[in-house]
């Protein structure tokens, strides 16, 4: 099985964005949407929805301050209590800066393993980019013409006033080689 792809490129981030919204709102399947750097307001163009990835941070935060306060209660009052200062051996406002750094240090690792999985990122995965100069200054809007109305004349048209620089049709075959 294969998928024909239509690979729209522009110069300008600004076109970009006007593009794509107009294609979401005349109906068609984006694919992707490739950028040398992160486009503010991109993904509202493309109709994304929220990112999981800040309830993952949350929970993995959580899970880190609530671990060590229980660590922090369980050490300093039932497994070794301490007279230190006449202090209680459950005191809760020497624990929060430890369990603090607790939730921040699991957040982080959280998130970053959470968004290495996600994407299928691992060490010395080679990078393949559709267009060569996606990483330098060009902009590729990916459509898919899977549907029997996708007229490429149209999408064309379409697209020219927002300075389109080139236009490619591809197959991909069901393994991702072109």
């Amino acid at each position: 099985m294969s998928d024909r792809l239509l690979l729209a490129t522009f110069e300008q981030e600004d076109d970009l964005l006007a593009a794509t919204s107009e294609v979401r709102r005349r109906g068609h399947k984006i694919v992707d949407v490739y950028t040398p750097y992160a486009v503010h307001g991109l993904d509202r163009a493309m109709g994304l929805k929220a990112s999981r990835l800040t309830w993952v941070c949350f929970i993995c935060g959580m899970i880190g301050a609530l671990g060590m306060l229980w660590f922090e209660h369980w050490v300093g009052s039932v497994t070794w209590p301490i007279d230190v200062g006449g202090k209680p051996w459950n005191s809760l406002p020497s624990n929060v800066p430890v369990a603090f750094e607790s939730a921040v240090l699991l957040a982080g690792f959280g998130s970053v393993f959470a968004l290495l999985a996600v994407s299928r990122l691992f060490p010395g995965k080679q990078a393949h980019p559709v267009i060569e100069r996606v990483t330098d200054d060009r902009f590729v809007l990916v459509l898919d013409e899977a549907d029997a109305q996708f007229d490429v004349s149209q999408v064309k048209a379409m697209l020219m006033p927002f300075n389109l620089v080139e236009l490619e049709e591809r197959v991909v075959s069901a393994g991702g080689t072109h």
